[in-house]
């Protein structure tokens, strides 16, 4: 999630590391131009269970969850190293399935089981590889879109290191989940260090294994001027797309992650983005931790975008003023509490926001805590289903 006061400096950067550069330190495709178009299809059979199992594997291991004797990553998971990385890792998630994603999801059967039922297509703009809360907000999703400004990354080849460097890997690994761990948002900051040189793809992976599912197929891809997903060339906006699936289905689901910048000025650079939202499929957007940037000018392309193109919006304040949607277009609904912004983005208080809290002594609480105001009753979620 961006930061309008360090946006600049992030986007210069993480725009820096090409992706061609990445290309040399062991992405997960040996070949990230693929010569042929990728085909999606429904069957898992058809894809190569080998390297299928062993992206599977890189999952579970970087996320401390025990792969079989057969794998090739299963002498390293004898070490100390990775059993101390197991054993965070499971104290952190237990508590977080307890305090968090046991209610979200709770709360979504309850709240979004319509949306759910559709099995939407999600866009998730200023998400990072913030998968895990879009999956469990939306597990039934059939499409996930998640946008950033960090750059895509790779897998570490963890048999090539040496025990010192295995040791290093994992414990950075530990140390940048910290932030959504606790606070169920990536801090920029912290991003913008951790993620500038080995990318997203790890912590997508991690979530992915953590929430039992099996990863099939991973492409580096891209948007070319025509606004359509081809094999990843030069110029491209470049993107992954992963797809996956869950633990007793049948039928895949496919995740893509693009690095770009959403600010008007990126996507008057690229406004071939734009017009790849308008090809998404009534799209249900999420938006958590986005830095108040769409209540900016220089965010309005993005902001727009969102609201001709989606059938449903999911919103903690943060997203888009309410004002933008309180219009007589969308039926509205709120959850939890607003009395104003964290400290640091004071100046963002929306008065027409609290007054629809102080005037609604039905608007249902929240047991979960969700973007920067963490706690529990202090967060807050609208919403919006556009009106037919």
């Amino acid at each position: 999630m961006y930061q309008s006061k360090v946006f600049k400096l992030i986007l210069a950067t993480l725009t820096a590391v090409s992706l061609s550069e990445l290309a040399t330190n062991h992405l997960v495709t040996a070949n990230p131009q693929p010569t042929q178009p990728l085909v999606i299809t429904a069957n898992p059979t058809e894809f190569d269970q080998n390297q299928a199992r062993r992206w599977t594997d890189s999952a579970k291991f970087m996320a401390g969850i025990a792969v079989e004797s057969d794998s090739h990553l299963y002498q390293l998971q004898q070490t100390q190293a990775w059993q101390n990385h197991q054993n965070f890792l499971n104290n952190a998630w237990n508590q977080l399935e307890t305090q968090q994603l046991s209610k979200v999801r709770n709360w979504s059967d309850s709240e979004l089981s319509n949306i759910n039922q559709g099995n939407p297509v999600v866009f998730y703009p200023f998400s990072g590889p913030d998968f895990l809360y879009a999956y469990s907000f939306f597990p039934t999703g059939r499409e996930y879109v998640l946008i950033g400004l960090e750059p895509i990354g790779w897998i570490p080849p963890f048999t090539e290191l040496s025990p010192t460097e295995n040791d290093a890997k994992l414990t950075q690994l530990r140390d940048s989940l910290q932030a959504i761990l606790q606070w169920s948002f990536f801090r920029t900051n912290d991003m913008k260090v951790d993620m500038a040189q080995q990318g997203v793809l790890p912590y997508i992976f991690m979530f992915m294994a953590r929430t039992n599912n099996q990863i099939l197929d991973v492409q580096y891809v891209g948007i070319d001027t025509n606004a359509t997903i081809q094999p990843f060339t030069e110029g491209m906006i470049p993107g992954v797309r992963i797809i996956f699936l869950p633990q007793g289905e049948s039928e895949t689901k496919t995740l893509y992650y693009f690095s770009t910048d959403l600010s008007d000025g990126g996507l008057s650079g690229n406004p071939q983005f734009l017009e790849y939202i308008k090809t998404l499929d009534s799209p249900v957007t999420y938006l958590k931790a986005a830095s108040y940037l769409m209540h900016y000018d220089y965010f309005s392309l993005i902001r727009n975008a969102i609201l001709a193109q989606s059938e449903y919006i999911l919103q903690d304040d943060s997203g888009m003023p309410v004002r933008y949607v309180n219009n007589g277009e969308w039926d509205l609904q709120f959850y939890g509490t607003y009395t104003g912004p964290i400290s640091l983005f004071s100046n963002m208080y929306q008065p027409d926001l609290r007054e629809i809290y102080q005037n609604n002594p039905n608007i249902q609480p929240l047991d979960f805590g969700v973007g920067y105001k963490f706690g529990v009753n202090e967060s807050n979620l609208m919403l919006g289903t556009r009106k037919e």
